[in-house]
C-alpha cells in the first residue's frame, strides 16, 4: 500500500503541519494496526480512509503517535489532497465520516476549503500553576476542546518555552483532557494575518503542533467577537515552519481555507492486520 506524507496548511514544502495519508482501505484494520503505524511514522496525525460506495465520500480516522483523535483539521486537509492530487478525485465535493460527524472538503482557489463544527469557548478562570507551566501570566483564559491562553502580544507568544510536564497536568474536564492548549495573542500591527498561536498537546504525545485545524474551530468564534469580523486569517508560529489559515464563521460552522503540499509518497512493507 502506498503513504503519502503531505505538509497541510503550508505556504510551501516544509511548512505547515506534515500529516501522514495511507491509500484508502476497503475494510478497517485493527486499532492496534493503525495505533502502530501511527507510532512509527511519529507525525502528528496519521489519517486512514475507508472506501464506501459513493466515490466522493469516505470514512475517515486519524491517529497520534499514542491515541485516537476524536477531530483534525489538517490530517483532513491533508486527506483531501491526497484524493484530489494524487488520486485524481474528481467530485466537487468529498464527505468524511468521522468521530466528529460528517466533513466536507471542496477546492478553493488554490486551496482547499473544510467545513467543521464551531466550538465557541467559554470565559473561565487561569487554572492553578499554568502561568508557570507556560513561564507567561496569560491575560485571559477560556476553554472549549482545548485550553485557551490569551496572551499579552505576538512577542510572547513567538517567545514561549513552556514546561510541558507541567503543562500536560492542567486541563480538567472543562476541556477534552490535560495537557492541550493553545496561546495565542493579537498579530502584531502590519502583518498579514490577525491573529498568533500555538498548540501544545503532550497529553496527546505531541509536545507541540506545527498547525491544528481544530484548534481554529474554538479561535474564530473567539476572536469573530472580539474583532467583529466573519472572517480572518490566523498564522501558527511553531517555530521554524508555521501554518497559514482563512477561517469563516457560518453560525454554528466554521470554514477552514488553506493548501497541501505532498512532499513523500512511499510504500508500506508491512500486512494491514484485519480482526
Amino acid at each position: 500500500m502506498r503513504q503519502w506524507t503531505i505538509d497541510a496548511f503550508a505556504s510551501a514544502p516544509f511548512k505547515g503541519n506534515p500529516a501522514c495519508v495511507v491509500e484508502p482501505f476497503d475494510a478497517w484494520p485493527t486499532d492496534v494496526w493503525m495505533q502502530a503505524l501511527a507510532a512509527e511514522n511519529n507525525q502528528a496525525e496519521t489519517a486512514y480512509l475507508l472506501k464506501t460506495d459513493d466515490p466522493a465520500r469516505y470514512g475517515l480516522r486519524w491517529f497520534t503517535p499514542t491515541q485516537e483523535a476524536p477531530l483534525c483539521g489538517h490530517a483532513t486537509l491533508a486527506a483531501a489532497h491526497m484524493l484530489f492530487a494524487e488520486l485524481g478525485a474528481d467530485a466537487p465535493l468529498l464527505t468524511f465520516d468521522t468521530l466528529s460527524g460528517p466533513l466536507t472538503v471542496k477546492r478553493a482557489g488554490e486551496g482547499l476549503e473544510m467545513d467543521f463544527p464551531a466550538d465557541p469557548p467559554r470565559r473561565t478562570s487561569i487554572p492553578d500553576g499554568l502561568a508557570e507551566a507556560l513561564g507567561a501570566t496569560p491575560v485571559e483564559v477560556w476553554a472549549g476542546a482545548y485550553l485557551i491562553a490569551v496572551l499579552e502580544d505576538e512577542a510572547t507568544v513567538r517567545a514561549l518555552k513552556p514546561d510541558l510536564p507541567a503543562l500536560k497536568a492542567i486541563g480538567g474536564e472543562a476541556t477534552g483532557g490535560p495537557g492541550q492548549t493553545v496561546v495565542v495573542a493579537q498579530a502584531d500591527p502590519g502583518r498579514p494575518y490577525a491573529v498568533v498561536s500555538r498548540f501544545f498537546a503532550p497529553g496527546f504525545g505531541i509536545p507541540e503542533d506545527p498547525t491544528t485545524g481544530s484548534a481554529h474551530c474554538i479561535l474564530m468564534p473567539l476572536y469573530g467577537d472580539k474583532l467583529g469580523a466573519e472572517v480572518l486569517r490566523f498564522h501558527q508560529a511553531y517555530p521554524g515552519r508555521g501554518g497559514d489559515l482563512e477561517c469563516e464563521r457560518r453560525g454554528a460552522r466554521v470554514l477552514l481555507r488553506g493548501r497541501g503540499v505532498t512532499v513523500l509518497e512511499s510504500r508500506l512493507r508491512v500486512e494491514p492486520a484485519f480482526s
